[in-house]
């Protein structure tokens, strides 16, 4: 069962079990994980599309969301293909190099993710505490590079994983008890020592997880102290609203992703096993669907430009709220 080479204890493949204990209820499984690809897949690629084609949204919150779009369609696409045919046709061997190739953009794209949510949190820190300065702040420039130092933080990060992942020995079997290729899934199959591995993935979410998370708490704090300073009820309610679809992001995002961290290290034996891969797939999979919808619902903009699209009518673009 191993396919390894004797020498290097390097297995050739590894078998990805699905959802262990829940084998036979793997279609049922499915089918919501399916229709929310679909969801997340036709609702980003369109958000992308209405933010590149219309003129009003040409600006730096409506960028920022276009990139995190863009980061989750990425996402759920290295996954979720595989994990269906996992499902549906029982083809559960993947090759290893493929196995750190998926498990390197899974953990690339999703300090991505976070990075972009942070991002977002300092576009509204501008926005609300230096309107006068927003358009000259937040240049396409900055916006630009800012992006790239995301993406370049991840990828500089996540790389040393299929180094440390690849070195260790693969004894005991290659059975991974998952759908997809994640770094400490991969690393507990070994029978070698991978302390360093574990070492390192804390030190990663520190970096990037909760590194964000604190620019999001401070940039709310100073946003959260100008709108309580302003003088009208009206203007507080309007300057929190442009707020409310990025919290959201930030508790869709988060919460699944922080439970995934912490039972995967800490939890034991304490959260059933098939309860851990199933939250681990809707932290993959629940961001780029609901993404959208939030964004779609809460702001006007966007709501204008869907109907433009849905109806071909000509839509006049008033104030966004």
């Amino acid at each position: 069962m191993l396919g390894a080479n004797s020498s290097s204890l390097t297995p050739k493949f590894f078998i990805l079990n699905g959802v262990p204990g829940l084998e036979t209820a793997h279609i049922w499984i499915s089918l919501p994980f399916c229709f929310m690809y679909i969801i997340a897949v036709v609702c980003n690629c369109g958000l992308i599309y209405l933010i590149g084609h219309e003129e009003a949204l040409h600006h730096p919150m409506y960028y920022f969301l276009a990139l995190l779009s863009f980061t989750d369609v990425t996402l759920c696409t290295t996954t979720v293909p595989n994990m269906l045919c996992i499902f549906w046709f029982n083809l559960k061997e993947i090759d290893f190099n493929g196995c750190l190739a998926q498990m390197f953009f899974v953990h690339t794209l999703t300090g991505m993710e976070s990075g972009v949510l942070m991002l977002m949190a300092l576009d509204r820190y501008v926005a609300i505490c230096y309107p006068l300065r927003y358009a000259t702040i937040l240049t396409s420039a900055v916006i630009a590079k800012a992006g790239l130092a995301t993406l370049l933080r991840g990828v500089m990060l996540i790389f040393p994983f299929t180094f440390l992942t690849k070195r260790l020995p693969y004894c005991q079997g290659n059975f991974i008890p998952h759908t997809y290729c994640d770094h400490m899934s991969v690393a507990k199959v070994s029978c070698g020592n991978f302390r360093v591995n574990a070492i390192y993935g804390l030190m990663v979410a520190l970096l990037i997880g909760v590194f964000d998370m604190c620019c999001i708490a401070v940039s709310y704090t100073m946003i959260l102290r100008a709108v309580v300073s302003l003088s009208s009820t009206d203007a507080r309610h309007k300057a929190f609203s442009t707020c409310t679809s990025h919290i959201c992001a930030i508790v869709i995002t988060y919460v699944p992703a922080f439970f995934t961290f912490f039972t995967h290290r800490f939890g034991g034996h304490s959260v059933p096993h098939h309860i851990h891969i199933i939250v681990a797939n809707l932290y993959l999979l629940l961001p780029p669907t609901m993404n959208p919808i939030v964004y779609g619902i809460k702001t006007k903009l966007i709501r204008e430009g869907v109907i433009k699209f849905l109806l071909g009518e000509k839509v006049v673009f008033t104030q966004d709220t």
